[in-house]
């Protein structure tokens, strides 16, 4: 008796070992229907055997895991109904929102629907130390956690310390590190737009200003940092010759006009900073006369400080004075 090894024509064949995948306990397979072209996603632990029909297109691939205080992005992620699971068409297949992202933070291992894709690998979150900001922007109307609507192109700060919470309807710009100001300095900060500060004082677009508190100051989303300003040191032989860019209202409560030009010594303050809307000439230095020196003064000031153009004074030592403007 001779036995055919042959198949006849109504057998089909024994599985190969490549038709047989044994897919192992948090894997997964994507797995596509030639018959119905739908693509289906099986999850281990299994053993898959491949039909004839049949094509494994990925894996097995390890599911996306999540350790805790990390999180993932996942781009076309599965549409999903109100039990979190997937929504599948009229055909079988996984209905993915085209073009989207989604954030998805520490929980238990999960494949990957066919159309989903990893966006960003696994990443550990953000954690803001004291004196530190993240400058946010909004790229979609949505409504934050606090049922506050927030538009899109709206800007804001999240200061540590804390740990930063990523949404997909938020870019973040840049990290912000506040400025420590010193004694005898000052901020000298612009509002890129109209709006409020921390002090509850409505600020211009264009606006200067100064912050001549010290510490730690972490500038807002609207304040923008024009430099530091330091303090000139006065002595009793040494002045300050200031001269006003626009009228205003200076430290002393004096209005100065626009142009006009004065000497800040000793008497008004030991140490000076200049205002945004003042002009430092230069230092003026004492002039001093023994008790056997005199001068003569062209165009002296009166009591006021306006000079008296076309006099002149004398000044008999021993005396010491400064040349006004």
């Amino acid at each position: 008796l001779t036995t055919s090894l042959t198949p006849t024509p109504h057998q089909n064949p024994p599985p190969t070992m490549s038709d047989v995948i044994r897919v192992p306990p948090y894997y997964f397979l994507h797995v596509l229907d030639n018959n119905k072209n739908i693509t289906r996603t099986e999850i281990g632990p299994r053993t898959f055997v491949r039909q004839d029909h049949e094509k494994v297109v990925l894996g097995p691939e390890r599911m996306i895991t999540i350790p805790p205080r990390h999180y993932c992005i996942i781009a076309n992620p599965a549409m999903r109904d109100a039990d979190g699971k997937p929504v599948v068409d009229e055909y079988g297949q996984v209905r993915v929102t085209h073009g989207d992202q989604e954030i998805r933070f520490s929980q238990d291992p999960f494949p990957l629907f066919p159309g989903e894709k990893l966006a960003s690998k696994v990443t550990p979150l953000q954690v803001l130390p004291q004196n530190r900001a993240l400058k946010l922007r909004a790229t979609r109307d949505f409504v934050n956690a606090d049922g506050k609507e927030i538009h899109a192109g709206d800007e804001w700060l999240f200061q540590g310390p804390g740990t930063y919470t990523p949404r997909v309807e938020v870019e973040e710009v840049d990290t912000l590190a506040a400025t420590i100001v010193k004694p005898n300095e000052a901020l000298k900060l612009k509002a890129r737009q109209s709006f409020v500060d921390r002090t509850g004082q409505a600020r211009r677009a264009g606006e200067v200003w100064l912050v001549k508190d010290e510490g730690a100051f972490l500038p807002d989303v609207f304040e923008e940092m024009v430099g530091i300003v330091r303090a000139f040191v006065l002595t009793d032989k040494l002045a300050l010759h200031v001269r006003a860019t626009r009228t205003f209202k200076d430290v002393f409560g004096k209005e100065r006009k626009a142009g006009s030009e004065w000497l800040v010594t000793m008497r008004d303050a030991e140490t000076y900073i200049p205002g945004v809307y003042e002009e430092v000439v230069g230092e003026i230095q004492a002039i001093t006369l023994t008790s056997r020196q005199y001068c003569v003064v062209l165009d002296p000031v009166d009591e006021s400080g306006n000079p008296r153009f076309g006099q002149r004074e004398l000044r008999k030592g021993e005396m010491t004075f400064f040349l006004f403007p």
